[in-house]
């Protein structure tokens, strides 16, 4: 028996990347997933991976407050509630000050900060008693890095959101945590450092300068969630969970 059998989870940006390894490693623990993002496609392949006999695709997008309804009225007609909430939906891109446009500002904060938020705030009517939410933070908001203002930002307030809420909730038994991954293969990744060819080159880079020795895989940083999840981290909350190899660390 897993972790988490017989428990209900979501997890928002599940179709690739960190979303898809945790959604992956939360059905095999045992639990029922349902799984959003905006590909269709993407999210019919992630379904068959994770396992049709346990997992539900809904296609939708985090930041438009209809689709995230529609996404809990199907938890909701399952009539389990929710154990667990994955918010890990989000948007990158290397952007400098200069560069910086209202339309790159309105879009990273309407997916990473309030979609984040409303993630949250319209799944509390389905949260049972000592469910645990996981927000997926970054280790870029601990650090000044060149051309990621808007992004660092958003994961800033992603942390700042854990500690509050953690406070708001814990009357229900509900625990909130960060898992904050940095430098992980993902198609998210490489799609923000622009094209194959300079992704490679900084991935070589970032390999040098992690203790580990090389970048990190979802499944590392699924394995965290996962932790965050069960009842094995029952006396943690508020916390902020590092996935970097050490870069930020040692």
């Amino acid at each position: 028996m897993g972790q988490l059998e017989g428990r209900t989870a979501v997890v928002t940006g599940g179709s690739s990347g960190i979303g898809l390894a945790t959604a992956v490693r939360l059905a095999e623990e045992g639990a029922y997933v349902f799984v959003t993002g905006r590909r269709e496609a993407e999210l019919e392949a992630a379904v068959k991976t994770i396992g049709e006999d346990r997992a539900t695709a809904v296609v939708g997008d985090i930041s438009v407050p209809g689709d995230l309804d529609r996404l809990y009225a199907a938890v909701r007609a399952r009539g389990k509630g929710l154990d667990v909430l994955v918010a890990n939906a989000a948007v990158a891109a290397f952007v400098t000050l200069e560069e910086t446009t209202e339309e790159h500002f309105d879009q990273t904060f309407a997916v990473n900060v309030r979609g984040t938020l409303f993630t949250v705030r319209k799944a509390l009517p389905l949260l049972n008693e000592g469910a645990s939410v996981i927000l997926t933070g970054s280790t870029a908001a601990d650090r000044g890095m060149e051309a990621f203002g808007a992004y660092s930002a958003s994961k800033a307030a992603v942390r700042s959101f854990a500690r509050t809420w953690s406070n708001e909730l814990k009357g229900r038994g509900i625990r909130v945590n960060v898992v904050s991954p940095a430098w992980i293969e993902t198609p998210g990744g490489t799609a923000a450092f622009g094209d194959e060819e300079t992704a490679r080159a900084i991935k070589e880079q970032v390999a040098a300068t992690v203790p580990k020795g090389r970048m990190g895989q979802p499944e590392e940083a699924a394995a965290a969630v996962v932790f965050l999840a069960s009842d094995q981290s029952s006396y943690v909350v508020g916390n902020n969970l590092f996935v970097d190899g050490g870069a930020n660390q040692v």
